[in-house]
């Protein structure tokens, strides 16, 4: 089974979560692993994926877009970077679709990042046609920006697998403990798994792989 994962934001532990997916799925003998059709700035997240993944794919394959500035690649490209070939990246990522029983696949930033002029994060998402697991950080906020991502994701007509707390930044209070079942309550989506802050590993969420 294939999925799209997106974030609430940037910097919500999108690439951390898959990774524990990755590792969890291959662990049970599952042929998955992990891309990320557009990154920017650094390349750590697609060789955290690659490594999750067991460096069965070169990282222009998992990647097939990699921008140098740190940004929405849409604000790359308006620096003087080369526009995103959206039919390619597309073609990429069904390729290896093709080639494994599973791909993760990592959106960039949250939702509805700028990918060119007038595509989105969402747009190509959209045409994956592929569940969704949406990764938010257990914060204050949590709850209007999974709900409002949850909503524009069920707009769009595709189908949410589930959610996926996570726990990096969590200090132990009353409020963030409610968020799990303030958000079930209110998406009718399961929480597929809470990470614990520092976890090496997690157990494949039942039903997922």
């Amino acid at each position: 089974m294939n999925y799209f994962i997106t974030g609430t934001d940037t910097d919500c532990g999108k690439t951390y979560v898959t990774s524990l997916l990755i590792k969890a799925a291959r662990r049970l003998g599952k042929d998955v692993i992990g891309a990320k059709p557009f990154c920017c700035g650094t390349r750590d997240d697609v060789e955290i994926l690659a490594e999750a993944s067991g460096c069965v794919e070169p990282l222009d394959a998992i990647n097939p877009v990699w921008r140098n500035t740190p940004a929405a690649p849409l604000a790359c490209e308006m620096l003087g970077e080369p526009t995103t070939n959206i039919p390619r990246a597309l073609e990429a990522i069904r390729k290896l679709a093709a080639k494994h029983a599973g791909i993760l696949c990592e959106g960039a930033g949250g939702w509805l990042v700028p990918v060119t002029a007038d595509h989105t994060t969402a747009d190509f998402a959209a045409e994956l046609g592929w569940p969704v697991i949406v990764v938010a950080q257990n914060k204050l906020g949590v709850l209007n920006h999974t709900l409002l991502t949850v909503e524009n994701i069920r707009a769009r007509g595709l189908r949410m697998a589930g959610i996926i707390l996570n726990n990096s930044r969590k200090t132990e209070d009353v409020v963030t403990g409610l968020n799990e079942a303030i958000l079930e309550k209110w998406t009718g989506i399961p929480l597929l798994a809470e990470i614990s802050p520092g976890a090496s590993e997690i157990q494949a969420p039942k039903g997922l792989f």
